[in-house]
């Protein structure tokens, strides 16, 4: 059984392969073919969700949870004078109930 390789075989046009000189696109062809596709529109209006909308302004309660200046302030101090400490156990501990609590969720 003999397998065509020659260029003008059906899976090298599919996937891209070579072209003959003849069918090869000029550079001012691709340009004009860029210039031609038509543009995205500007000015697209999004609207968001009240939730979001309070996540991002961070009014909302949980949001003055997540992130405390001063607590940031001491630890880049701490991490600076030589005198933080990581807490292994806690870490462990966290990733631990993360792990439990998406592996729940994934079942559910």
């Amino acid at each position: 059984m003999k397998v065509d390789s020659s260029p003008d075989s059906y899976i090298g046009s599919v996937a891209g392969g070579p072209q003959k000189a003849a069918e090869r696109p000029t550079a001012g062809a691709e340009a004009a073919a860029a210039a031609a596709k038509p543009q995205p529109a500007a000015g697209v209006t999004v609207t968001l969700s009240a939730s979001t909308t309070q996540a991002l302004s961070g009014a909302g309660s949980a949001s003055s949870d997540v992130f405390n200046s001063e607590k940031v302030e001491a630890m880049k101090a701490a991490i600076a004078d030589g005198s933080f400490k990581v807490n292994a156990e806690a870490i462990a501990d966290k990733m631990l109930s993360n792990a439990a609590e998406m592996l729940s969720s994934s079942r559910g």
